[in-house]
């Protein structure tokens, strides 16, 4: 799922020309078409790494996740819908592209939505077909123990997962910007707004292979169609580069990463008046051109 479905669909392995690792070609083994992950993540999101009411990973519809997207009753539910997205995470990247908040304030059309839910449709029939009735009946007196097995292999790939993109991108320390910010960005502060826009996690090097090297967000995001598993390499430059600029090179082990996601989504299920907030680290980063260019 990650480290081949992922970075395959990225495009990392085109320049082999092998069919079977063809982006356009590929597929993964999840419920997800391929096709609508590549535009809600190829495009929107690494187009639009952490804009506001443009990059929709942003809380992916449901959750809020950062502070700049205002409160309302709705989020005192926050860590239950981030517990559900966590358990459902192949299901709820397949819906994503249909954008539900939209659809629930009438801003998304039916003739807009019945090409995604056919191919949703479709592509999720296949893979609950095979993973819980044709992989078990071809095991015939194990069925129950075939069925249960590519059960929890799939809750624990979503769990798994949900943990490795969060952390990558939602810990303590990742900005956010505003559409104002970045209406006449540059290419060099697109770069800048990938790095300050994610985070790594420190670990193993089998730790980094589990998590197809997406331990390594911040290089993934300046370089998404690089084979991830140069991220490593690159890792050291990377940082070297951040710290000559002074920009934060967000990095951590898996337990503080994770554990700072988690104090976030509580933290920003409750009005905000009733939660002293830490002011933002940097973000004058991405707001000095501007001010220049008016006079500031």
């Amino acid at each position: 799922n990650m480290e081949i479905g992922h970075n395959v669909m990225h495009g990392q392995y085109d320049w082999m020309r092998e069919r079977g690792i063809n982006s356009r070609e590929f597929d993964w083994d999840t419920v997800c078409p391929a096709d609508q992950w590549k535009h809600s993540h190829n495009y929107m999101h690494h187009t639009y790494t952490n804009v506001h009411d443009m990059d929709r990973d942003i809380g992916y519809g449901i959750l809020r996740i950062d502070e700049g997207q205002k409160w309302n009753p709705y989020y005192l539910g926050n860590p239950l819908y981030a517990f559900l997205l966590m358990v459902l995470f192949e299901w709820g990247v397949m819906v994503h592209d249909l954008e539900a908040d939209n659809i629930i304030k009438g801003k998304r059309t039916w003739a807009e939505l019945k090409p995604l839910l056919k191919g949703q449709a479709r592509k999720a029939g296949k893979q609950v077909l095979k993973d819980y009735v044709v992989f078990p009946a071809l095991t015939g007196p194990l069925f129950l123990h075939t069925l249960a097995g590519n059960a929890a292999a799939n809750l624990v790939r979503n769990l798994w997962t949900f943990s490795i993109i969060f952390c990558g991108h939602f810990p303590a320390g990742v900005q956010t910007f505003t559409k104002e910010e970045t209406e006449v960005e540059t290419r060099g502060e697109w770069y800048v707004r990938q790095m300050l826009g994610s985070a790594n996690i420190k670990g193993s090097k089998l730790f980094h292979i589990m998590s197809g090297n997406l331990s390594h967000q911040i290089e993934h995001h300046l370089f998404p169609d690089i084979p991830a598993n140069r991220y490593p390499e690159m890792a050291p430059e990377v940082k070297a580069l951040a710290e000559k600029y002074g920009l934060p090179y967000n990095t951590g082990r898996f337990s503080k990463q994770i554990g700072s996601v988690w104090a976030k989504i509580f933290l920003l299920s409750v009005p905000d008046r009733f939660v002293k907030r830490a002011p933002k680290p940097g973000v004058i980063v991405m707001r000095n051109r501007k001010a220049t260019e008016v006079g500031v």
